[in-house]
């Protein structure tokens, strides 16, 4: 069967570490959308990691790990990924598999996507301009060249024909960047990727299903910047919860067992967007300097805010999760107070529902008051440790959202997590 782990507000819940502490009761680890916007941050053997592209299983020797279909895949990212993994003694060209319909990330895909955002002027989103939107773009338009693609002897004059067209829509945008200044580098790390384990990735990954393998299905981003279902336009370019599994690695619904949703004890987020319970105060700098909250991609500073609990009931029964991991919350140890947002006031009605689009309306974050504990807590290994004032967060929570938090992450090691 398959296990999914996705996060549930606008990303950087911190699920690289969690995907690695449960990876080994799984035989694969497969990743089903985004691209190298991503930045999944894991501490092997006390050094820390980020990785964009591969998926976090990649440090146990004895897992298989699938960059699936509904990935978007920079050749030269991955290249430089695959180095600094090889680093710490990982062999990637034996247990990293990667699917012929993965969608490549070419450089005017990085250029389109500066322009894009450079002509929004104040209304950008908050790209990471990595090219993500332009590749799916051409994913969506037919226009893309797939990891498959390399295998064909017309590669090169099809890069050409969609450099081309990009070219004219860089034109359009009055936009000049010397694309064939990063060619060699790219073309470079074509003839690595060709060198790695290029399979047909649905028959793959239903081959090992068969064969009695279990898999767990790593997301990137968050349920808040799905295309479909987030704070849309400030969103991703992919569907980032888990019905996005089984169209990004070729498998039926049937086929999923567990949801595990990652949410941070509080919130954050990066680029543009609607934030409800936004801090911007003396609190949130405090949560953002205590939580070291800088983009693991960008380095840019995060905004950080209360837990909202209206969101994250949402991300719940969007993507039927069925129990939670609570990351971060030893990064609230510092404060004496804490909230919660159980409701919206909109229009001067109170509400518990995601409108259609936040960024549109003035929403008020109607907030629960809580004690908070404290407490070090970076050093509890068991349950029945945790500070009382904690257990009473986090009981509030799991009653309010419907589902369980099962596992609580108090600190950035491997071995800093709690079950309840």
């Amino acid at each position: 069967m398959v296990d999914v782990i996705l996060g549930l507000q606008w990303g950087d819940e911190g699920k690289g570490k969690i995907v690695d502490y449960f990876a080994p009761g799984y035989d694969m680890v497969a990743r089903f959308q985004g691209g190298p916007n991503a930045g999944h941050t894991l501490y092997v053997e006390g050094k820390k990691m980020v990785l964009h592209q591969i998926p976090s299983g990649i440090f146990h020797q004895d897992k298989i790990n699938l960059i699936g279909n509904g990935v978007v895949l920079d050749p030269v990212t991955l290249y430089k990924e695959c180095e600094a993994v090889a680093a710490h003694g990982i062999d990637v060209k034996k247990n990293l598999f990667i699917s012929e319909r993965t969608n490549l990330i070419i450089p005017s895909h990085r250029a389109l996507d500066r322009a894009s955002e450079q002509s929004k002027g104040d209304s950008k989103i908050g790209s990471t301009l990595k090219g993500i939107g332009p590749a799916y773009m051409d994913k969506t338009g037919r226009n893309a060249l797939r990891v498959g693609d390399l295998l064909n002897k017309n590669f090169t004059t099809n890069y050409i024909k969609l450099r081309m067209k990009h070219q004219r829509l860089l034109d359009g945008f009055h936009f000049i960047e010397d694309i064939h200044a990063h060619e060699e580098e790219f073309f470079e790390s074509l003839e690595f990727l060709r060198t790695l384990n290029i399979v047909n990735g649905e028959y793959f990954i239903n081959k090992k299903l068969k064969e009695g393998k279990t898999v767990l299905a790593e997301g990137a981003q968050g349920s808040m910047l799905d295309i479909d279902f987030g704070t849309f336009p400030f969103v991703t370019s992919s569907n980032t919860i888990s019905a996005g599994v089984c169209t990004g690695l070729g498998i039926a619904p049937n086929k999923i067992r567990e949801v595990i949703g990652v949410t941070k004890a509080y919130c954050t987020r990066v680029g543009s967007g609607p934030f409800p319970t936004e801090l911007e105060n003396e609190e949130g700098e405090k949560m953002r300097t205590t939580g070291q909250e800088f983009g693991a991609t960008t380095g840019r500073p995060r905004r950080c805010g209360w837990i909202d609990l209206v969101a994250l009931h949402y991300a719940c029964m969007i993507n039927g999760v069925t129990q939670l991991v609570m990351t971060k919350a030893d990064v609230l140890d510092a404060f004496e107070t804490l909230k919660a947002c159980d409701g919206y006031k909109i229009n001067g009605k109170e509400v518990n529902e995601i409108p259609f689009q936040m960024d549109k309306i003035d929403i008020k974050p109607l907030l629960k008051e809580f004690a908070g504990w404290h407490t070090d807590t970076t050093k509890i290994k068991i349950a029945k440790d945790l500070p009382s004032k904690m257990n009473e967060y986090v009981a509030f929570i799991n009653k309010f959202i419907g589902a369980p938090v099962k596992y609580i992450s108090n600190g950035p090691g491997r071995d800093q997590i709690v079950t309840l």
